[in-house]
């Protein structure tokens, strides 16, 4: 793909930081590169600002990000029984006059609703091409809730410039499940700062060090990423008396059930113990605390977190699931379960923990890997592609400006879930 012209770009993030989120996380390296790239960059980002947001996803406004115009939207109609439709005017009209001081080039969505929605409706206004990123929740949930979001993923998938998706197994559930053309997306895989992570020792791999060996659970605490089944896992691995530490990593919507399933089986905080909200800066030194990372997930767009665990040299034992399958092969850079089976989870932790040589040569077979082919140069070069493509395209004007209404949607009741 070409690289792109300096152009002016708006960004458009459904939860930046404080969010404990891989996207979050995704977002901020895109717009370095951006940025590095010379790009004019402003970013609209939605945030919670309710006491109930704040504790599963963090809140507050975006922080700032260097080189970039950074604009918070609290999500206020979100807040208040699952309005999307009150946060998605509120968007538009911000793009629109951010546009009016200075036109953008390209708009730029990261998930399909509703913040794809609300670029695909500004884009129509404004005459500006767009791009839109499909990310975890897209695929797996979002459209399939009411008809309201339905017809919203499906206006996005069939009218966006451009559409970005992690990887093919991810492609095949979003056009199973929404009917979408698979010719339409542009496969971007997820991409980390390798230096970042790295743990600083000869080959990149944990260090000796006394007493068990150390899991890690890092990202949304939430039980559709299998943070229950890890923990029901765990019970198992003490009572065949397989010594292990756990960490669990981060908020999210289970944080409390998570801490009572721990209560219930009686583990003391030297077996299993919670970090809580983690500030991206200590990140990189949660996981060199670690030897292996544990990521039982039900589906994932692309895990950005099973690559800061590549890239910091550590084991990694997860699911074959949409998302997880396209950097993950089963016992070669990892070892793989299917979503949701307790004792295969806890078979693969045992093995992981007992058989030293193994942990090391998947430790090193992921790390190589991540080191080749999950850049930011590479993949932030091939976003800035698409974007060049764009430019020589007009927007879609050819579907209607409002969605119906439909009430029974579960996420107006639980909207922090969608």
């Amino acid at each position: 793909m070409e690289r792109a012209s300096p152009m002016r770009i708006l960004f458009l993030s459904r939860r930046y930081f404080p969010a404990i989120s891989g996207m979050s996380v995704y977002a901020q390296n895109l717009l370095r590169e951006l940025v590095s790239a010379g790009h004019d960059v402003t970013m609209v980002s939605q945030y919670r600002g309710d006491a109930f947001g704040t504790r599963v996803y963090g809140g507050g406004p975006p922080p700032a990000v260097p080189g970039v115009k950074v604009i918070g939207l609290e999500q206020v109609g979100e807040q208040t029984s699952g309005d999307f439709e009150r946060d998605i005017e509120v968007m538009v009209e911000t793009i629109c006059a951010e546009h009016a001081k200075a036109p953008f080039d390209v708009l730029h969505a990261q998930y399909g609703y509703p913040t794809g929605w609300a670029v695909l409706l500004a884009s129509k206004r404004l005459g500006v091409p767009n791009v839109v990123s499909i990310q975890g929740g897209d695929g797996h949930w979002v459209g399939s809730c009411c008809e309201t979001h339905r017809l919203g993923m499906r206006a996005v998938l069939d009218h966006a410039n451009a559409l970005l998706i992690g990887g093919a197994s991810f492609v095949e559930e979003v056009c199973d499940r929404l009917g979408s053309d698979p010719a339409r997306f542009t496969i971007v895989p997820g991409a980390v700062d390798t230096a970042r992570f790295a743990q600083g020792t000869p080959d990149g791999l944990p260090g000796a060090h006394a007493g068990p060996v150390r899991m890690f659970y890092h990202g949304r605490v939430d039980r559709r990423k299998g943070v229950l089944d890890f923990i029901e896992a765990l019970t198992i691995l003490r009572g065949q008396g397989t010594p292990f530490a756990a960490t669990i990593s981060g908020i999210g919507p289970d944080v409390d059930p998570a801490k009572a399933l721990v209560e219930r089986h009686g583990f003391g905080p030297e077996a299993i113990r919670f970090t809580g909200y983690a500030e991206y800066g200590t990140v990189p030194a949660l996981y060199r605390e670690a030897d292996v990372f544990a990521s039982p997930t039900y589906a994932e767009g692309f895990s950005n977190t099973i690559l800061e665990a590549m890239a910091a040299g550590l084991a990694v034992v997860s699911c074959h699931a949409v998302g997880v399958s396209d950097c993950l092969r089963d016992g070669e850079n990892g070892l793989l379960t299917q979503p949701g089976d307790v004792p295969a989870l806890a078979r693969s932790l045992t093995r992981i923990v007992e058989d030293a040589p193994l942990r090391r040569r998947l430790a090193a077979a992921g790390l190589e890997e991540c080191r080749r082919v999950y850049s930011w140069q590479a993949v932030g070069a091939q976003i800035m592609g698409v974007y060049g493509q764009v430019l020589r395209e007009r927007p879609a004007t050819d579907f209607p400006d409002d969605l119906p209404f439909d009430p029974s949607c579960r996420f107006r009741a639980e909207p922090h879930l969608l």
